[in-house]
């Protein structure tokens, strides 16, 4: 529990990360889409109804008459690593990304709840879906994938485990809340106060550490790995004492029968800081395995 603690507190150094080869980074990382001036890639504010109220997102369109298939980003605890450089990456290499801010986050209506992050990934996910959306913003929904990181790694986890129509799922550095649910009350709290709420509306550390003991095993991604022996998982790992969460995953999922699983672990912090270019790098050539 030290290390989860010390992981809460993001409290671990960086330290450097190997650099990918120039073989390993494609294209689309430093390379422009060729312009199409009928269907150009494009910026689309949404509101995604949630609950009873729409959530703010970002579609980043890509450039072609599509559909494209569409990567669902989610952001983490409070969200200051948006990993738009990522979303931008991913773009360039084809797809359609949506971005969006949980409930009561980065001026969502609402008051912030975990429970409500999982609600509104599954009502992205049905954005996406909806012909209409689909048609206009040139979606495919039927190849979308979800992924996240951090907090938004546990959110991803557990909603590719019951949603089995995703192409795939990705992990980044991801933090299982039913663990941090384990801790002291106090502890949980020190934890949560260490990372800012100051864009969080309607939430006090209290209120969330509450909330994660009374859902500790709801919460656990671990749980979940019977559903996810299926799913085409990728996860990423770094040096943030958040990774022995995610290997208990992943060799959870394995024990499941899991035959889709790639892990990749990187010597970087927590947000990748110095190793941007690796996280495109993967994810961009794991994306291309999911689509023909």
């Amino acid at each position: 529990m030290k290390i989860w603690i010390a992981a809460a507190l993001f409290g671990a150094l960086p330290l450097p990360a190997f650099a990918a080869t120039a073989a390993d980074i494609p294209p689309a990382i430093y390379t422009d889409p060729a312009a199409d001036k009928a269907h150009p890639a494009a910026m689309e504010v949404v509101h995604i109804p949630s609950g009873k109220v729409a959530i703010n997102g970002v579609v980043y369109i890509a450039a072609g008459a599509g559909p494209h298939p569409t990567v669902i980003l989610c952001h983490g605890l409070p969200g200051n690593e948006k990993s738009l450089d990522l979303a931008q990456a991913i773009r360039r290499a084809g797809w359609t990304v949506i971005t969006f801010n949980y409930r009561g986050s980065w001026g969502s209506p609402g008051d912030y709840r975990f429970v409500q992050n999982l609600e509104d990934a599954d009502a992205v996910l049905a954005f996406a879906r909806d012909p209409a959306n689909a048609t206009k913003l040139r979606i495919d929904p039927k190849r979308l994938v979800i992924m996240g990181h951090s907090m938004g790694g546990w959110v991803t986890a557990m909603t590719a485990a019951h949603d089995k129509a995703l192409l795939g799922a990705a992990m980044i550095s991801a933090g299982n809340m039913g663990w941090l649910g384990k801790l002291p009350r106090d502890q949980a709290v020190k934890a949560l106060r260490s990372n800012g709420t100051e864009a969080l509306a309607g939430t006090t550390p209290e209120i969330m550490a509450d909330e994660l003991i009374a859902n500790v095993d709801r919460f656990d991604f671990v749980k979940a790995a019977p559903q996810l022996a299926q799913t085409k998982l990728l996860v990423l790992t770094s040096d943030d004492g958040l990774a022995e969460m995610s290997d208990a995953l992943t060799t959870a999922v394995a024990k499941a029968g899991g035959k889709s699983l790639k892990t990749v672990h990187v010597t970087t912090d927590h947000s990748w800081s110095d190793a941007r270019i690796r996280l495109q790098s993967e994810i961009l050539n794991w994306l291309a395995t999911l689509v023909d």
